[in-house]
């Protein structure tokens, strides 16, 4: 093993990260302090659940209906949600009720049958695509996505060295948690993957964040080259989202991937989280850097609320899998998930929902940096339409320096915030290495008057917490 391997190791071991579960989860040894009905309930799912019951919030919510950017709890009082994408076109959306509706009532097989409405909805999707990209295969979850995803480009380029990033979120089956470190409080590579930095501006001085990020991943790919692992894929989420998020400057990302297609490596675009028009000004995370993926994962969004993903990609690369393995997905392209699908792209393009997350997005987005002037806590507000992270820092000297290390960044701060904007009907998550990031994104159809309300509730919590003006 290389000098260079163990200073991987020893670098990611050193981490101090916040599991991603653990951002803003309810902490059982409070449960006395909740009242003896929600104690109950708590303890109920506890022990029905075990050690795999997580809770958001110092404060369990039970809600019970949702509408649009609403969720309504047991007492009918409203929540604003700036954080559930899976929801992407609001709430219990009409159209896609009634078409999951309609279908289940005729309807509902497997994709092994010849069915008009999967054909249809799979022209629709993959007309949204580059062209090459040709090839469909639909799944149930974005997990399944990315471990698909893993198991085509490593039988494409006959090498399984991955490369991700610090704090990347990719899944849950067990091939896509050993590229998940944010799934590990404390993250040991296994010995085909290697994580690297987080293309942060702030962390690239002095070079661009384009050079910075491909040095990074150009060091990784000769490292797996070295010790004979050999380079099988790039695997990124389009928009950075668990690293913190980082959308800037566009194009950033062409320069890591033309290294990788150097090397004989893939490109997983994982649009999971960032597709379907939430970055606003297109379809997909990865156009925002003038890309062509090799593959591409969906998941969450695809049926506001309905599970499903697929994994787009060229047909060499699909067909080559197949000679040896093949797939099939009992659930994956039924025909109530292809009228869920074709429901939310109808959606998306009839309601202007692309250009209401970029308008209302970048308003936002100003709003949320205008508070810097007056809450120095705040470090950077970044993002792309409705995926915007605000990162809280414990000093103001981080706002010069860059992107606070585990000393300036301030996870308790951002649980202290996220619980009181909870308390103040506004639901927001953590993001970020350090669970210091403020990870906003709200379903598409959030309007100004919803983005002022989360905007105003922020400034008076910031105020309460730390006092106009002041660091923690």
């Amino acid at each position: 093993m290389t000098d260079r391997r163990h200073e991987s190791d020893r670098r990611s071991k050193a981490m101090t990260q916040k599991q991603i579960l653990a951002m803003n989860a309810f902490d059982m040894n409070a449960a006395n302090d909740l009242g003896a009905a929600l104690e109950a309930r708590v303890r109920q799912r506890a022990k029905l659940f075990g050690a795999a019951s997580v809770l958001f919030y110092d404060r369990p919510i039970e809600f019970v209906r949702g509408e649009g950017c609403w969720l309504y709890d047991a007492d009918g009082a409203a929540y604003l949600d700036a954080y559930n994408n899976v929801p992407s076109v609001g709430h219990c959306h009409p159209r896609v009720v009634d078409a999951v509706t309609r279908q289940l009532g005729q309807l509902n097989v497997h994709n092994r049958y010849l069915n008009p409405g999967i054909t249809e909805y799979a022209e629709k999707l993959l007309a949204t695509l580059p062209a090459a990209l040709s090839n469909i295969t639909f799944t149930c979850t974005g997990s399944e996505s990315n471990d698909l995803a893993l198991r085509l480009a490593e039988n494409f380029t006959g090498a399984r060295g991955v490369v991700v990033t610090e704090a990347a979120y990719h899944g849950n089956t067990a091939r896509v948690t050993e590229v998940s470190p944010s799934s590990f409080t404390n993250f040991s590579p296994p010995a085909h993957v290697r994580v690297v930095p987080a293309p942060d501006p702030k962390r690239s001085s002095p070079g661009t964040v384009s050079d910075t990020f491909a040095e990074h991943v150009s060091a990784a790919i000769a490292d797996l080259q070295r010790c004979g692992v050999g380079l099988s894929v790039l695997l990124v989420d389009s928009i950075f989202s668990s690293d913190g998020v980082f959308a800037d400057p566009p194009g950033f990302l062409r320069a890591a991937v033309d290294a990788v297609h150097l090397a004989g490596g893939l490109f997983i675009a994982d649009e999971v989280q960032c597709g379907f028009g939430r970055t606003g000004e297109s379809m997909w995370g990865f156009e925002r850097h003038g890309l062509q993926p090799d593959v591409v994962t969906l998941g969450k969004p695809m049926g506001n609320g309905y599970p499903m993903g697929a994994v787009v990609t060229r047909p060499e690369i699909l067909d080559a899998f197949c000679s040896t393995v093949g797939y099939f997905n009992t659930f994956g392209g039924s025909p109530v998930a292809a009228a869920a699908g074709r429901a939310v792209l109808e959606v998306i393009a009839q309601e202007g929902l692309l250009a209401n997350a970029q308008r209302v997005g970048a308003y936002l987005q100003r709003e949320l940096g205008g508070l810097s002037s007056r809450h120095r806590v705040i470090g950077d507000v970044r993002g792309a339409g409705f995926y915007i992270g605000v990162e809280l820092v414990t000093d103001s000297g981080s706002r010069r320096a860059g992107s606070p290390s585990a000393g300036s960044a301030a996870p308790e701060l951002a649980k202290a915030v996220i619980n009181g904007l909870r308390k103040r009907h506004v639901l927001i998550g953590a993001a970020g290495r350090h669970g210091s990031v403020l990870k906003i994104r709200p379903p598409l159809c959030f309007s100004t008057a919803n983005a002022d309300k989360l905007v105003a509730a922020l400034d008076e919590v910031l105020g309460e917490i730390c006092g106009p003006g002041r660091a923690v």
